[in-house]
């Protein structure tokens, strides 16, 4: 029991202030934007004070598909009408053209489960 008091006060202070009670947790974050950076980086930005070719992608979570101001989408994305949830990002990610047929966006592809994971959880821990 001391043990494990001990062993999570350690890995507070190593993770700094801002950490978050389950370091598996920001493992997965680190991941995913080490993932994000190698995949998604060349067209989307996370910091809203930097443009990109593709829309911002801080904030994605829980955003209407298609409705970032100021960015022209395909018309099939503009009115797919869903929310990016983290299932929608996943499918997003797999198979981009095929959950919007038509998307002007070119296929990603990313079909490693893991990767996919890391790649969610980086996106849905970005608040703007």
């Amino acid at each position: 029991m001391k043990e494990s008091f001990i062993l999570a006060a350690v890995l507070a202070v190593a993770l700094g202030s801002g950490a978050q009670a389950d370091p598996t947790e920001r493992i997965k974050i680190d991941a995913g934007r080490q993932f994000f950076d190698a995949n998604c980086h060349r067209c989307h930005s996370v910091d809203a004070d930097k443009a990109s070719y593709g829309p911002l992608l801080e904030g994605v979570v829980g955003r209407r598909a298609g409705s970032f101001p100021g960015y022209p989408y395909s018309k099939a994305l503009a009115a797919a009408g869903f929310v990016w949830t983290k299932g929608a990002i996943r499918a997003w990610i797999e198979a981009n053209d095929q959950l919007v047929p038509g998307t002007k966006m070119r296929h990603v592809g990313i079909t490693d489960p893991t990767v996919q994971d890391f790649i969610v959880e980086y996106l849905a821990s970005l608040k703007p």
